[in-house]
């Protein structure tokens, strides 16, 4: 069984793993955890690894797909707070490139205020832009 805290704030909760070691048997409860603030009102999630040690890849391969999942749903998902050994976990498993990762909680926060701006915008349709081509 894996360990969190969570911390539910205005627009998005935050995922705490206190668990040093993460390991594949773990990667189930990791995403069901996950999942459960889809099912919330507060339905943006920040993933705070500061206290993960090392993560099988089976459970950055997990992390990833849940990202996909947040976003298919129109969400938020940001990692921060890496450690070296587990980002490079993720890169071996050439998953780097493709997640939302921040170095800190703070810039995390930033992001999913930047992605629910961009929704609000993208979601208004009606945004109109005037015409200046030659006639």
């Amino acid at each position: 069984m894996i360990q969190f805290k969570i911390d539910t704030k205005e627009k998005f909760t935050v995922v705490h793993v206190t668990e040093p070691h993460v390991n594949d048997n773990m990667a189930a409860d990791l995403a069901a955890e996950c999942l459960k603030v889809l099912s919330s009102s507060v339905k943006n999630l920040v993933l705070n690894l500061q206290s993960v040690e090392s993560v099988e890849k089976g459970v950055a391969e997990k992390i990833a797909r849940l990202q996909q999942t947040f976003y298919e749903q129109n969400t938020s998902f940001v990692i921060c707070c890496l450690q070296e050994v587990v980002e490079k976990t993720f890169e071996d498993e050439d998953l780097l490139d493709f997640l939302n990762i921040t170095p800190t909680e703070s810039e995390a926060w930033d992001i999913v205020q930047m992605e629910e701006i961009e929704r609000e915008l993208l979601d208004g349709g009606n945004i109109e832009f005037e015409d200046h081509s030659e006639e």
